[in-house]
């Protein structure tokens, strides 16, 4: 019987989930000044990140270059290092991490934005302008995130194959001729592709969770006023953080 509740209440605000984020995106189109607030979403939510994305992907590829060249060194496959740090920051650790530490420094700002209107009343005051409040709020920055996470990707897979290059090259002596040639002739479009879909869809996904956290957090929350929202923030970072691995397993299974 629990179970049945639980499964019941999953479907149900899910269901919420998905009517939210499509009447926002449906909605933002019918919004004054369009372009302004899709810039200023962009601009908070990708430009927001780029120091700490470029630091998290620069650190990431220099570990991956010490712990493969170690491993590959083992086996005589040194050579082989520009195609495992390449391959795996494109497919899989790119989009993931972008997405992770975009979620922990934008997105948790975001639905704790979206809680402080809704707890200060300035959603209701939007509805009594007759703005659609989800298309002025919650629309412009799913749009923004689908934008950004993918080029956020791009720098981290860019700046973690330099970083994969520094340790391998200038640290461990591998040649580097031998790297950037082994980077070059393996990566395929279908692999950049497909951390871009990944990128994509993670942007869609956690950022309508974000700003529906925030735009709820008066309902969803058993606190209410700033407690409330610091809950919705800390439940937007979790779920967002939870559904990115799980998309990801299902993506990768889908695509090999």
């Amino acid at each position: 019987m629990y179970l049945f509740k639980l499964v019941l209440n999953f479907l149900s605000e899910l269901g919420e989930y998905l009517i939210f984020v499509l009447r926002s995106c449906i909605s933002f189109g019918n919004c004054r000044n369009r372009f302004k607030k899709l810039m200023q979403s962009i601009l908070e939510i990708g430009f927001r990140c780029v120091l700490i994305i470029l630091i998290i992907g620069l650190f990431t590829g220099m570990v991956m270059g010490l712990q493969m060249y170690y491993t590959l060194v083992k086996f005589g496959a040194d050579t082989a290092l520009g195609t495992a740090v390449s391959l795996s920051l494109i497919r899989e650790l790119g989009p993931v991490l972008t997405a992770l530490m975009i979620v922990g420094q934008s997105g948790s700002a975001l639905t704790s934005e979206i809680g402080i209107l809704r707890n200060y009343e300035q959603i209701d005051a939007l509805e009594t302008m007759n703005i659609d409040s989800k298309g002025f709020l919650a629309g412009p920055r799913i749009i923004a995130g689908i934008i950004c996470f993918p080029i956020l990707t791009a720098f981290f897979d860019l700046v973690g194959i330099f970083g994969g290059y520094f340790s391998g090259s200038v640290l461990m002596g591998l040649d580097a001729g031998i790297y950037w040639n082994k980077t070059i002739d393996s990566v395929q479009l279908v692999d950049v592709n497909g951390g871009f879909l990944k990128a994509t869809i993670f942007g869609f996904l956690t950022m309508g969770i974000c700003t529906f956290e925030g735009y709820n957090a008066h309902i969803k929350s058993a606190f209410k006023g700033i407690r409330g929202v610091t809950l919705a923030a800390t439940k937007a970072v979790v779920k967002s953080s939870v559904l990115i691995l799980i998309v990801d397993y299902l993506i990768t299974s889908f695509l090999l």
